[in-house]
């Protein structure tokens, strides 16, 4: 049974250096897998390794090699009008977890008068991280993670979010969930990175609990189910994850998007799913740091079942 199972599901290993900085329509794969597949991701921190203590300074780096995505894996199969499937399986740590704060970055630009570089120690038993004598939760989690770009829309730095995914810092893309990303090129040519121990919504300071990473995935590809923005499906909930020049404009997309999801996957009136969104959606903050900011429209599976949303958008599975 172990042989078989091996065989169905063969464990392909992308090293961290195999990485890049930008997503784009062209992307040249480091390695192919298939639907069913289990991918290990060797993950960098976000730093690419260049602050190894706290002795270390953010204005002291190269900001060329930041935020450095481990890939692109290239997804047989997989073509524009899909969603690629990756559901995370274990995401464990390696190296320290650095924290830092930057004057003129985070959500309070103005207020940090110097560089600060902390490093916090993780208890994998208790799942806590410690930051300063305090234990705060464990939040082990993917802040960049992506396909090859639209059309038109050309390289997109890996630090930044948008229709193809990218740095979208989202907490819920965690051990247990399921991402589906829109694919826009052939391939897909699926990339990430940039994994926290913890990190609060908003990610304030500009980072989170900053590490290296061993990322363990397991593939799916639904066929012609394409979507315009990455769906997310946790234990609780459907949610679709979108980015804009401004909260309010990431606000109001995710809200559009989660709106006419419902209405399409339910059979309902689009002002039905309106009204059905105000009683049962949350709007939550992704992160408000990153050049173009992240929220999530979080609708419980109870009333949006995924396999009601999949059958609703998907011609084969």
């Amino acid at each position: 049974m172990h042989d078989k199972f091996k065989e169905l599901n063969p464990l392909i290993r992308i090293s961290s250096d195999k990485k890049i900085y930008a997503f784009s329509e062209s992307m040249t794969p480091v390695a192919q897998a298939k639907p069913g597949d289990v991918v290990l991701f060797e993950t960098n921190d976000c730093f690419g390794g260049q602050i190894p203590d706290e002795g270390t300074l953010c204005t002291e780096i190269d900001f060329n090699y930041i935020n450095p995505a481990t890939g692109p894996l290239e997804v047989i199969g997989a073509e524009r009008g899909d969603l690629l499937g990756v559901t995370i399986q274990s995401i464990e740590f390696n190296g320290p977890s650095i924290t830092v704060a930057v004057p003129g970055e985070g959500f309070l630009p103005d207020k940090v008068d110097a560089s600060l570089t902390r490093v916090s120690s993780r208890d994998e038993a208790r799942k806590v991280v410690t930051f300063r004598g305090i234990d705060v939760p464990a939040r082990p989690m993917i802040g960049v993670i992506g396909v090859a770009t639209d059309e038109g829309n050309g390289a997109i730095a890996t630090g930044t979010p948008w229709t193809h995914g990218g740095n979208m810092d989202t907490i819920d893309i965690a051990p247990g969930a399921t991402l589906w990303l829109p694919v826009f090129q052939r391939g897909a040519m699926l990339a990430m990175g940039d994994c926290h121990a913890a990190m609060g919504d908003g990610e304030v300071c500009c980072s989170g609990a900053e590490t290296a990473a061993q990322v363990t995935v397991r593939l799916d590809l639904a066929k012609g189910a394409a979507f315009d923005w990455p769906l997310l499906v946790t234990k609780e909930a459907v949610e679709v994850i979108v980015s804009g020049d401004s909260l309010d404009q990431a606000a109001q997309g995710a809200t559009d998007a989660m709106v006419g999801l419902a209405a399409r996957a339910l059979g309902l009136e689009w002002k039905d799913a309106l009204i059905l969104c105000s009683l049962a959606m949350d709007l939550r903050v992704c992160q408000v740091v990153d050049p173009r900011k992240t929220m999530r429209a979080s609708m419980p599976l109870s009333v949006l079942p995924w396999e009601k949303v999949r059958r609703g958008r998907s011609t084969s599975h």
